[in-house]
């Protein structure tokens, strides 16, 4: 059984949505109740990342993550995983920092709706999510359409983030707004499914909320997760 590592706080909310889908998930997936997987949590400041970001240094925010994960594999982790999408816009740089191998929630998100044989697919995320290209180059590359809100739908979307759902606050105007968004979506575009591509998502959305495929990013990471853990 591998050892897990894993760089949480990012948000607070969405780790602790990590830890217990992977105990459930692995238990499951064991048949027992009794067998717990061994996992180390390194808890960053996700708001550190934000300001990194947005003053453009992504290369501090690669040695950042990179210094967090090296602690874990001194520690003994076997692998390593960020429970967060937009730190993943330095993911390349930091895995070529580090020894052990990492989980890339893109790329997991990119195979699960390869799976579903979607091909106009909606990004929802923060806005670094959103305007940068490293969530949408695996699918566009492979033949696939990603389509984004437009720009004020866009600041909206990551200051409800923020300001909420970071602080584990779901708003049902929110919700409202969010999914008013994504209806629009839809119709202009003739998006298949949805990508929700902030862990904090599944907060405010719910799988009966949209007639389409919503693609959970955290499911499918720690789906992903699960199976390296129990791999020999």
């Amino acid at each position: 059984m591998k050892k897990l590592g894993m760089i949480g706080g990012t948000g607070p909310e969405s780790t602790v949505d990590y830890y217990q889908s992977i105990i459930n998930k692995f238990q499951k997936q064991t048949g027992s109740q009794e067998t717990l997987p061994e996992l180390l949590i390194y808890s960053i400041n996700m708001y550190k990342i934000f300001d990194l970001l947005e003053s453009g240094q992504e290369e501090e925010l690669a040695e950042y993550l990179a210094a967090a994960v090296l602690s874990l594999e001194r520690a003994g982790a076997d692998f390593a995983v960020i429970s967060a999408n937009t730190p993943h816009i330095v993911f390349d740089q930091v895995q070529q920092k580090v020894n052990i191998p990492m989980i890339s929630i893109v790329e997991e998100t990119y195979q699960k709706a390869r799976q579903l044989e979607l091909r106009k697919i909606g990004l929802l995320g923060t806005q670094f999510t959103m305007e940068n290209d490293f969530f949408k180059e695996p699918f566009k590359i492979n033949g696939k359409e990603i389509f984004v809100p437009n720009e004020r739908e866009q600041q909206y979307i990551h200051e409800k983030i923020v300001k909420e759902l970071e602080q584990g606050i779901v708003n049902e105007e929110t919700k409202k707004e969010f999914l008013a968004i994504v209806e629009r979506m839809i119709e202009q575009h003739e998006i298949e499914g949805l990508i929700l591509g902030c862990t904090e998502f599944p907060m405010i959305f719910k799988p009966e909320d949209l007639a389409i495929p919503q693609l959970n990013t955290v499911e499918v990471h720690v789906a992903k997760i699960v199976e390296m853990i129990t791999t020999d």
